[in-house]
């Protein structure tokens, strides 16, 4: 082991201290240990864990090619069938052509008074039988922009009173307005979503309304744990949202989204559903559900109906699109044919290696591939 000692000593040839010394220390005469960059003698940093390397044969390595393709083939071909049978129907309303009923509202803004309506006639060709879910969708819409995602305050909308009056840093430019704390504040509440559908079917020219269910629309954690409404008296929110106001593209402050006091305030569902952010800047978003009254007729007979739109929510200046979406579901949710595709395309690329690589075997594997040595 090599002996740490000045150059001096070395050159005298009496060291002060060290290996072999009477009376010195440990190895640098500094008392203390050595310092060193061996592993510790364990099996894991000296790499004698147990491990298993498999070899790749052709008895393993076919098996699992078709083993892979006949299942997920089936699985495949189950899903997109399910997806198909999904019943879905979609209209466009944003009015950028011409003929659209929805043209003259193109234009609008936040704080049209009043709001520019519009009627669109569509007919259903096929019933819709289980219950209906109606969406809205937007494209070109970056919910996911980064400084739109964090802007927010979350223990203000978690009902912490202080949080009302003082609202986070990351709400601006929308945290206060005119010397007021805006509630609910930031980008993503200022930019809610508020046209208002309603949907009639048409019966020997007889518009009858079908009825829309407002609740149950938002996910239960969202609407029992992370929403609340400022502590106090519950059956009273003007006076709780007292010392606030609405964000600036809002047409009425938040205490007044609705009339049961159950989906009012932080807790309404409308609200709730529009602050889960999307992920893709094409989206839809739940807006109505549309229950099966009995198992005797469908919930959306085959015929004609109208969609009437209170249009107040502009998109032509980012050139957005808006749609209203009608859905059925099934156990695997709404309609989505991309897994069924998926689990088909891997299952047939699986199969046909598995064939070609049986077929290979089968000309070349038992072939001598040793080469011949000359005398």
């Amino acid at each position: 082991m090599a002996v740490n000692y000045s150059a001096k000593e070395e050159a005298d040839g009496h060291p002060s201290g060290g290996v072999g010394v009477p009376g010195g220390s440990a190895v640098g005469g500094g008392g203390g240990a050595v310092k060193t960059r061996k592993p510790d003698n364990t099996a894991f940093k000296q790499q004698r864990l147990p491990a298993w390397q498999p070899i790749l044969t052709a008895g393993t390595v076919l098996p699992a090619f078709f083993i892979i393709g006949l299942i997920f083939i089936p699985i495949g071909i189950g899903i997109f069938v399910t997806s198909n049978n999904i019943r879905e129907y979609e209209i466009d309303y944003t009015g950028t052509e011409p003929s659209s009923p929805c043209n003259k509202c193109l234009n609008v803004s936040w704080d049209s008074t009043p709001p520019c309506t519009c009627t669109i006639n569509f007919t259903l060709e096929h019933a819709f039988e289980s219950n209906v879910f109606m969406y809205y969708g937007l494209s070109n819409f970056y919910q996911n922009h980064r400084r739109y995602v964090k802007s927010r305050d979350d223990s203000q909308l978690n009902g912490d009173n202080s949080s009302l009056l003082n609202p986070s840093k990351e709400c601006e430019p929308y945290r206060t307005n005119e010397d007021k704390p805006i509630a609910p504040c930031g980008a993503i509440a200022n930019s809610m979503f508020n046209d208002t559908l309603e949907l009639y079917r048409i019966d020997n020219d007889t518009r009858i309304p079908i009825t829309l269910i407002k609740k149950g629309i938002a996910w239960w954690t969202d609407k029992n744990v992370k929403f609340r409404n400022p502590t106090g008296d519950g059956n009273n929110l003007t006076a709780l949202f007292q010392g606030t106001t609405k964000p600036v593209n809002w047409p009425k402050p938040v205490y007044m989204l609705d009339s049961e006091p159950d989906n009012n305030g932080f807790i309404n569902e409308d609200f709730i559903v529009w602050m889960r952010t999307a992920a893709l800047p094409t989206f839809r978003k739940l807006y109505r559900l549309i229950e099966r009254k009995n198992n005797f007729q469908p919930t959306l007979q085959a015929g004609k109906y109208s969609l009437d739109i209170a249009y107040n929510y502009p998109v032509h200046s980012f050139d957005g699109r808006k749609r209203m979406i009608l859905s059925t579901i099934s156990w695997m949710g709404g309609k989505n044919p991309f897994l069924g595709i998926a689990y088909i395309t891997v299952g047939s690329i699986c199969f046909f290696l598995g064939v070609v690589l049986l077929f290979i075997h089968h000309k070349y594997g038992n072939r001598n591939t040793s080469a011949d040595i000359p005398n």
